[in-house]
């Protein structure tokens, strides 16, 4: 058993939302009870105890559409590299990285990663891989760092005929066979998706391959309309928008997970709502990359279940929360857009997704729940219940404010000390793994 208390305890459980001097006592991989503090260490008097020492006890976060592969971008210079719009962006520099991506760099690139997410309160995370270097088996080497850091994932691997018909086959096959060596693990820690890139880089026949292969358990994790070139390409190409190809081609469903969604029209939102499809806003790479802002606003609007990610721009989902917050303000001249909508997506609509995938209810503290808590050093100057929460994570938290981290029951971070990695061995390891991949792609 652990309990963990001493906090304010916020559960995001209509039930009992917020009590005041609180615990979450733990058994197993479940939480078994939320009260007060002195209620919980009373019931659970031999647990291990957690004193959260007054700041704040909350669920974990939920990242679903993260990119491990970038890990190395991180101060790489590529010789040559001047992009003019954001399809020299993606072969210039992320198609070029992850061309030259050996297994060894994909274990170091899911380790950062993953130690990263910890360190920001991320337990549950919706990863989209790409390693046309060396294809197959590199999404069960991110499974086995998943499994030995502790962090929840849903991985895929990025479909594309951009490297050739052979490529696209191989990452086909590896996805088939990690989604079904998924749905045979009990753990609930593990689950699998059918990967693509974007449906201007894939051909009929291949996804008509991906489809046929895809485990009928599973969706798809597909990037749409992300920039307008997506757009223009299928309308050449095809004569209809993505998001009518997509339905031609059997992709969208409950299962399947659109990224970006970026240049759609009111008829595609139909679709994606009909056909009850996910979808996943990233505001730091659609402005970074000078795509465009999505009509993420009007799609919650709608009912679609519209969820946040972070693209692997940060591990930090108080970041994306913060940018996404502005982003649909400034773009909608609108002092009052994303007040609700983005708390929503982050808190229940991530949690939504994810529970697609896993069994365990996700995002909330209450008993039967995974037992996915943080504890963040906060004590704010003024006075914070449930009513005002979401404001005080936008405005006074940061990822780096948590200090533990428990993930399905198990200690991952405590007083800020990575418990499931030599977080020093492990950085010096990525270390000579990056310099051996810049040197890779700069000769």
């Amino acid at each position: 058993m652990l309990v963990v208390g001493n906090g304010k305890l916020f559960t995001r459980d209509s039930g009992l939302p917020y009590v005041e001097c609180g615990a979450v006592a733990i058994e197993g991989t479940k939480i078994a009870a939320t009260g007060t503090t002195e209620e919980i260490r009373g019931k659970y008097k031999d647990a291990e105890y957690i004193d959260a020492k007054g700041g704040v006890i909350m669920p974990a976060f939920i990242n679903t559409h993260e990119h491990i592969y970038s890990a190395m971008a991180r101060g790489l210079s590529i010789k040559g590299y001047n992009p003019k719009g954001f399809l020299d962006i993606l072969d210039g520099q992320w198609w070029t990285i992850d061309r030259h991506l050996t297994l060894e760099q994909t274990k170091y690139s899911a380790m950062d990663t993953m130690i990263s997410c910890i360190r920001n309160g991320v337990t549950t995370i919706f990863d989209h891989h790409a390693s046309f270097g060396q294809i197959k088996g590199s999404l069960f080497t991110i499974a086995d760092t998943a499994k030995e850091l502790g962090v929840r994932a849903c991985l895929c691997y990025e479909v594309s005929d951009r490297d050739g018909m052979e490529k696209a086959k191989e990452s086909v096959m590896e996805n088939a066979e990690f989604i079904r060596y998924a749905l045979k693990d009990d753990t609930d820690m593990i689950a699998g998706m059918m990967g693509m890139h974007a449906q201007f880089t894939i051909s009929d026949a291949t996804m008509e391959l991906a489809a046929a292969n895809k485990p009928d358990e599973a969706g798809f994790h597909i990037h749409v309309a992300e920039g307008i070139e997506d757009l223009h390409d299928c309308l050449k190409k095809y004569g209809k928008r993505i998001v009518d190809r997509l339905m031609d081609c059997g992709i969208l469903g409950e299962k399947t997970l659109l990224g970006h969604c970026i240049y759609i029209n009111p008829h595609e939102m139909d679709l994606i709502k009909d056909t009850d499809t996910m979808v996943v806003h990233n505001p730091e790479s659609n402005m970074g990359n000078a795509c465009g802002c999505p009509p993420t606003m009007e799609l919650v609007r709608r009912g679609i279940l519209t969820g946040l990610g972070t693209d692997g721009y940060t591990h930090d989902m108080t970041e994306s929360y913060k940018v996404a917050n502005v982003l649909h303000k400034h773009h909608l001249c609108d002092a009052n857009a994303a007040w609700g909508e983005v708390p929503k997506m982050l808190f229940e609509n991530n949690a939504a997704i994810a529970n697609r995938y896993f069994k365990l209810p996700l995002g909330v503290l209450k008993e039967g729940a995974a037992a996915d808590v943080i504890v963040v050093d906060y004590d704010p100057p003024t006075h914070m219940d449930a009513s005002n929460l979401n404001s005080h994570i936008l405005f006074g938290m940061t990822g780096r404010d948590v200090v533990t981290t428990i993930g399905n029951g198990k200690i991952l971070m405590k007083d800020r000390e990575v418990k499931t990695a030599d977080v020093e061995k492990v950085m010096a390891e990525c270390r000579e793994e990056s310099a051996k991949l810049w040197k890779s792609i700069n000769g």
